[in-house]
């Protein structure tokens, strides 16, 4: 479509400048505005379309999909492969079993729960998640993280020999159980987005160092204090050095050895992969062994375990869920972090889609019944879950499998593991959480981003020394403020155009681009909203001062006389930037400064016509493309430098008809070249500018 824009008239600019003495088309694609109806019931027509499509989407689905939602299990029992899956499941629930049974003892002692209820957390859960939870490959029980922030929190309330210590934990599994339900169901994990990689990572590292340190009393042979902070830690370690005894440094020392050399041997040879399953298993046999072979006195063991299954029972102590809200909060958060993300890398590798949301209601329905059953709350393992990849799980079998080796366990070999070191739980313990010290992260992040390794720091720093709730809430805090710094400075580039093109690029990205005198062409790469208004303002400011006359071309101007600002990286606009953009437009024009726009989505672009902004702008200032509106901008420009000019007829005259008609085809033909930019051009020639007719 052509579109010939005249020069300004004496209205438009106030130095009366004369007019050219002919214009030239200008080829630009018009931009469609939105009518004051349609934008005004657009937000209500998007609201009903949306709930249409829903309701549509609900009578369409057949009783088979309707089970899978209710119970995901379906959608791999009606997939399932016998022959060429129930062999690898058995056997990746075996081996994951095999590592479950002394890791669920070693991280209810690192809860200051008897070893049982690690036991009773490993049975129920497993059953319930195979059912209600979307992953194939995710294994749930104790996990050492979760262990820790429940230590941490009842230990202030209570003492972990009182009964009411364990029907808190009991109670706590219950709450994080009710709060992942109801975030799955309102579908509300997009919360926890807020929180960034570095500061779980940050996180995760000092809580590892607090978890190996606080599992020293059983190597060193005395009891020391029970903290979640790393000086007091290290205080009590100190004091306490009179009372070391060898025999369990040694032998706690020795099995944490054999630990990570299976481990390492496991992770980094594919045929001895299964060692890193025998691990635990091996440091618990190799201790036993030892203990009913030596009877060392000093070593202490773990004791007189009861025999059988869990039973049902309501959780108690009610009157305290207030006091453990904060914590079954931090737990739900880390089961979204954690175990979703792991789920979902997960059903990545193996091809299948996962609902984060459905996954979040699967953890939360499995705590709410391990509660009935004496259990602590439960989250998916990253170890265990690799492990359980690795073996070749295909489906929530192996899941299952898992559930009746601890139902085994608690049926018929609960009196071997009476005489286990706990030493040995401990080497356990602190063998997987090295993982979670991840020093190459710092590294990375120190060479990628400055701000994300100064977010670990100071997340592992706070956690370590001022413990794990005041740690993640600065971790969390600092976070969100350098989201709200960022969404408050948003970045703002100065274009400029290719060479040969008719593209517009970053001026300081690309340096060959070059701008046009009068002209100033902003891109704002965020939504404008109150928080960051002032700031795009005072950058608007100072580009119109600060203009770079060495790459600029087209007519010699003193001063600015268009601001074109590009919106497409701009999916919001509110209110209060509305204001600031009229406040902005006359403020330029008592400066002879026209605002353009150029390319709006469809959104803002209603809004601002709802504003008025469209009209006091004017409709014939907003484009489709930059380069449109540097033509039109270019063409009001070069009419400020121009003087009429009286035509000389006689050459003109001259020409025959047909000659006249082949010069106007060439002339044309250069014009579209040059403003297509697929011809290289002189850069007296380029910027394209009014053609004088005769």
């Amino acid at each position: 479509m052509e579109i010939t824009y005249a020069s300004p008239s004496s209205t438009d600019f106030a130095d009366g400048s004369s007019m050219p003495t002919s214009t030239r088309p200008v080829r630009i694609i018009p931009l469609q505005h939105p009518s004051t109806t349609s934008s005004s019931s657009s937000a209500s027509s998007s609201t009903w379309a949306a709930l249409s499509r829903w309701k549509s989407k609900v009578q369409s689905m057949t009783w088979v999909e309707w089970l899978e939602v209710f119970l995901p299990c379906t959608r791999w029992i009606r997939t399932y492969k016998w022959r060429e899956y129930l062999q690898v499941d058995l056997m990746a629930g075996i081996t994951v079993g095999v590592m479950l049974v002394p890791q669920s003892m070693s991280y209810a002692k690192l809860a200051g729960l008897e070893p049982i209820y690690g036991l009773y957390s490993g049975f129920v859960p497993l059953f319930v998640y195979a059912i209600f939870g979307s992953s194939r490959q995710l294994a749930v029980g104790p996990v050492a993280l979760v262990s820790l922030l429940v230590s941490n929190v009842l230990s202030g309330i209570v003492d972990s020999s009182d009964e009411l210590y364990t029907e808190l934990a009991i109670l706590l599994a219950f709450m994080v159980g009710v709060m992942e339900c109801l975030l799955g169901l309102f579908r509300l994990g997009w919360i926890i987005r807020f929180i960034s990689h570095s500061v779980i990572s940050g996180f995760t590292t000092a809580s590892a160092i607090v978890i190996a340190l606080s599992q020293a009393k059983y190597f060193l042979g005395y009891s020391i204090v029970r903290s979640s902070k790393i000086v007091p830690l290290i205080k009590s370690i100190i004091s306490g050095a009179d009372g070391f005894s060898w025999p369990p440094f040694v032998m706690g020392s020795v099995i944490l050895a054999i630990l990570l050399i299976m481990k390492h041997l496991g992770k980094t040879r594919k045929s001895l992969r299964f060692l890193r399953a025998a691990g635990p298993l091996t440091a618990v046999l190799s201790g036993t062994i030892f203990v009913k072979i030596f009877n060392p006195s000093s070593i202490s063991l773990v004791g007189d375990i009861p025999q059988g299954l869990p039973s049902f029972s309501i959780p108690r102590a009610f009157g305290y869920a207030t006091s453990l809200i904060p914590t079954a909060l931090l737990i739900t958060g880390v089961a979204i972090l954690e175990s979703v993300g792991i789920a979902k890398a997960l059903a990545a590798k193996n091809g299948y889609e996962l609902d984060s949301n459905q996954e979040l209601f699967g953890l939360g329905v499995a705590n709410i019944f391990g509660s009935f059953f004496s259990a602590y709350p439960t989250t998916g393992s990253f170890s265990r879950s690799a492990v359980n990849h690795e073996s070749g799980a295909k489906s929530g079998l192996s899941g299952i499998v898992m559930g009746v080796l601890m139902g085994c366990a608690l049926l018929f070999m609960t009196p071997l593991f009476e005489y286990i070191p706990q030493c040995a739980l401990a080497a356990i313990v602190i063998s997987a959480v090295i993982g979670l010290v991840d020093y190459e992260e710092a590294i990375f992040l120190w060479g990628v981003n400055k701000k994300d390794f100064l977010l670990w720091t100071i997340t592992s720093t706070t956690t370590l020394f001022l413990g794990i709730e005041i740690g993640v809430l600065v971790g969390v805090g600092v976070s969100l403020a350098f989201v709200i710094h960022e969404s408050a400075n948003p970045h703002i580039a100065v274009l400029g155009r290719l060479p040969g093109t008719t593209v517009y690029r970053n001026t300081q990205q690309y340096p060959e681009a070059y701008t046009y005198n009068g002209i100033v062409i902003v891109r704002i790469d965020a939504p404008i909203y109150f928080a960051n208004i002032s700031y795009i303002k005072d950058r608007l400011r100072e580009y119109e001062v600060e203009v770079d006359r060495s790459t600029s071309r087209g007519p010699e101007v003193e001063r600015i006389y268009f601001v074109i600002i590009e919106l497409a990286p701009v999916t919001y606009i509110d209110s209060s930037a509305v204001q600031a953009l009229k406040d902005l437009h006359q403020e330029y024009k008592l400066r002879d400064i026209q605002i353009a726009i150029s390319n709006p989505n469809r959104e803002v672009l209603m809004t601002l016509s709802r504003a008025g902004v469209v009209d006091l702008i004017g409709k014939e200032w907003y484009f489709v493309r930059v380069h449109d509106a540097v033509q039109v901008c270019l063409q009001h420009v070069q009419s400020l430098k121009e003087t009429p000019k009286a035509a000389d007829p006689s050459s003109e005259e001259r020409l025959s008809p047909f000659q006249r008609l082949i010069k106007q085809r060439a002339e044309d033909s250069s014009v579209a070249e040059l403003e297509s930019g697929s011809k290289d051009i002189d850069p007296q020639l380029e910027p394209l500018l009014s053609r004088k007719s005769s």
